[in-house]
């Protein structure tokens, strides 16, 4: 068709609008086909421009644990951080309960824009999944996306004061003459303290009494101080200032070297024992967030983090910054800490509904 037949005529006085519409109505189908084709394509720059840029509003960090744990104590410290450096406040919401589940569960279930993000331990993310099987409701390794690594916090072997021994050896000799006597308590049945008193017993031949407590090391922690109970396993950011005091009796750490606030805490390696474990925290989103928004996130988390400010106050509660070159290697992390402790659940024969 002649261009001249359907283009409108600068001097026709008609109505222009009708005129055109009468002009394109004549075109073939394809020739329409190819011009709607164009003027997407010229408007979609001008779409996508319109979308705000991630964060374009304050994001949220899921504490599934209460106030006052470790990670409660890590979650405090990395928020300003990390609102710094995406420009948007970061909220910090504890959802505590179910060994972490419940506040898990929450942020699988969220929408994927990137704005709710979930600071997961090695707890939840890792341990949980072999003890509560099909009554999890979801599967971390399918249900959420991993960003990056934050930190490690010290766990150690302690005693109440009253018990005769002063080191990891003299314990083991203890337990071992009273076979079911001697109990300890855990952060709940299931969690790292319970897991890391059943290697020790494993690799030792005891047989203990394990007293579980709920919401994590807080009343554990007050009973072994009160005589209750008389071993524990704990973070040291839980049992810092009674370790300190005396009220408490550090018997070794359970990492691989030495620390500086407590030069004469052995390890439990030192002792013969192979027991090699912290509790390490990382952030994670929901399945299905956008690659651009964990590669931001991922970024500001090292970027932000391993600055003296940020140790300093770690070193307070005996935890360190330990960061991933990359979500997947924080993927592959996570999967190497499951197959670890699912191992120590079924040798135990842990199984919680």
């Amino acid at each position: 068709m002649p261009a001249a037949d359907w283009l409108p005529n600068a001097n026709d006085n008609s109505n222009g609008r009708c005129n055109m519409k009468n002009k394109l109505s004549k075109l073939p189908a394809p020739f329409l086909h190819a011009g709607a084709l164009a003027f997407a394509l010229a408007t979609m720059p001008a779409i996508v421009s319109a979308q705000p840029a991630w964060p374009a509003k304050p994001l949220r960090l899921i504490v599934p644990f209460g106030a006052g744990g470790a990670s409660d104590f890590v979650a405090r410290i990395i928020g300003p951080r990390l609102a710094d450096a995406l420009g948007q406040p970061m909220v910090i919401e504890n959802r505590p309960g179910a060994n972490g589940n419940l506040g898990m569960e929450f942020v699988a279930r969220s929408a994927p824009d990137g704005y709710t993000t979930f600071l997961g331990n090695i707890g939840a993310v890792a341990i949980n999944p072999h003890l509560y099987g099909t009554t999890l409701k979801v599967d971390p390794m399918k249900d959420l996306a991993p960003v990056g690594l934050v930190s490690e916090t010290t766990t150690m072997l302690l005693v109440h004061p009253s018990l005769p021994v002063r080191s990891s050896k003299e314990l083991v000799a203890f337990i071992r003459a009273r076979p079911g006597e001697v109990n300890y308590a855990s952060a709940g049945a299931g969690s790292l303290s319970h897991l890391q008193m059943e290697l020790l017993a494993a690799q030792n031949g005891l047989k203990m009494v394990h007293i579980p407590y709920k919401g994590g090391a807080g009343q554990a922690v007050t009973d072994v101080v009160a005589g209750h109970v008389t071993v524990t396993i704990q973070t040291l950011t839980s049992v810092m200032s009674f370790a300190q005091s005396g009220k408490l009796r550090p018997i070794a750490l359970t990492t691989a070297k030495r620390l500086d606030l407590f030069p004469k805490v052995p390890t439990l390696r030192e002792e013969g024992m192979d027991i090699v474990s912290t509790s390490w925290q990382g952030i994670l989103v929901p399945a299905g967030t956008a690659a651009e928004s964990i590669r931001r996130l991922h970024a500001a988390i090292n970027q932000s983090l391993p600055v003296p400010e940020v140790r300093e106050r770690f070193a307070t509660g005996a935890t360190d910054v330990l960061l991933s070159a990359s979500p997947q290697e924080f993927g592959d992390y996570i999967r190497a800490e499951s197959a670890r402790w699912g191992k120590v659940v079924r040798d135990a024969g842990i199984k919680l509904e």
